[in-house]
């Protein structure tokens, strides 16, 4: 997982971390609202305009988050402040942010008046998802080495790896690799993806595109290209994603299934499921979007990596998503369903030895995920495939 976007910012842990001791119950979204209104009108004081800003870091979506937002500036208004027509009229400033972990919904506020500043956390208890009877995720093994892997391709009884410094086909009849020189440094963090074609194979990097064959022998041809990559999204085609050169992202320019041309703003993964599209953006939000990526909502709270999986057994069409995290520490893996532009979740957790780096559709019910050891130092690729009926 990539830090920047499971660690949100060190303000925003700094206060979860502090919500134990911080937090006022609530019993619902509408009375955490209200609560926190209270407080920034004793604040403020009476008739004082107050500027009011909101963002959504939760799994909430947007009904909710406007339900949150008319129940505080109603509860402000009865308490005897009220909303600035702009910022530069207000007295005061309130920052509030939807956000959760494991037990429960926060509602945090950062309110400011003068050198006077206040911090507010009104919680209320999440409901625990329920994973399907019979249905989990599996791990396999595919290789480890001390070097990093950026992906892994299954070809037969070979494995194709990808590392920065070149492709290696593993086989029964021993190895072969071609070098890669990069072109310009890497950027920290680097991200690459391999596909194989009918052809060969196909590699993309930041700011390189790569061509490969096999016969004779392994071979590859690399040019400075900053050609969209190819992501796979399993019975609904390809998607063309234009990745950033210079950084660990999607700029957020796509070409749809279809050929439409969309900018969603900057991205980790894409997933599609059912007729819907999830994202994990850089912001830290898992947005959700219509047939036309037209967003509709957030879900989560996930990590930065997610895949599409097509287990007809548990549904239909799954995401597979990393934890919210950081990139120190052991993750895990859950494959969940989207109702109602709700999360539920499919499986229980699968527990990873150490942090992932890269999560790939492969087919059907896999995905390639790649990750860093914690206990060894090395890197990994296994196969994680959702299993019905065990």
């Amino acid at each position: 997982m990539i830090a920047a976007v499971n660690g949100r910012s060190a303000a925003a842990a700094a206060l979860l971390l502090c919500a134990a001791r911080w937090t006022w119950a609530a019993d619902d979204l509408g009375g955490a609202a209200r609560e926190l209104a209270r407080k920034t009108a004793a604040l403020t004081g009476r008739g004082e305009p107050v500027s009011i800003s909101w963002r959504n870091l939760s799994g909430l979506g947007s009904a909710e988050l406007a339900q949150a937002r008319a129940a505080f500036e109603a509860a402000l208004r009865e308490s005897g402040a009220r909303l600035a027509d702009n910022a530069a009229a207000a007295t005061a400033e309130a920052r509030l942010t939807l956000s959760e972990n494991q037990s429960q919904y926060l509602l945090v506020e950062e309110a400011h008046k003068g050198e006077e500043r206040q911090i507010w956390i009104a919680g209320w208890r999440r409901t625990a998802p329920a994973a399907a009877p019979g249905v989990n995720l599996e791990k396999k093994l595919l290789w480890e080495q001390a070097d990093p892997i950026l992906d892994a391709v299954p070809i037969g009884n070979d494995l194709m790896v990808l590392s920065p410094n070149g492709v290696t086909l593993h086989g029964e009849r021993g190895s072969q690799s071609a070098a890669i020189t990069p072109l310009r440094p890497w950027p920290r963090d680097l991200r690459g993806r391999l596909r194989v074609t009918p052809t060969g194979f196909k590699v993309s990097l930041p700011g390189m595109s790569c061509t490969g064959g096999f016969e004779p022998s392994l071979l590859l041809d690399c040019r400075s290209l900053d050609e969209p990559w190819t992501l796979d999204a399993l019975s609904r085609g390809v998607l063309l994603a234009n990745f950033t050169p210079t950084r660990n992202y999607f700029d957020g320019r796509l070409v749809t299934p279809s050929g439409a041309r969309k900018n969603i703003g900057a991205f980790y993964a894409v997933a599609g499921i059912g007729s819907e599209w999830l994202l994990a953006m850089v912001d830290g939000r898992t947005l959700l979007t219509d047939a036309a990526f037209e967003p509709v909502g957030t879900v989560g709270p996930w990590g930065s990596d997610l895949a599409a999986v097509e287990a007809r057994c548990a549904g239909g069409t799954q995401v597979i998503a990393s934890k919210p995290g950081d990139a120190l520490e052991p993750d895990e893996l859950r494959a969940w369903s989207v109702v109602n532009r709700a999360a539920m979740a499919v499986t229980p957790p699968l527990a990873m030895p150490g942090p992932v780096t890269a999560l790939w559709s492969l087919s059907g019910a896999e995905v390639i995920v790649v990750m860093r050891d914690l206990s060894t130092g090395k890197y990994a690729a296994y196969l994680v495939k959702v299993v019905c009926g065990g």
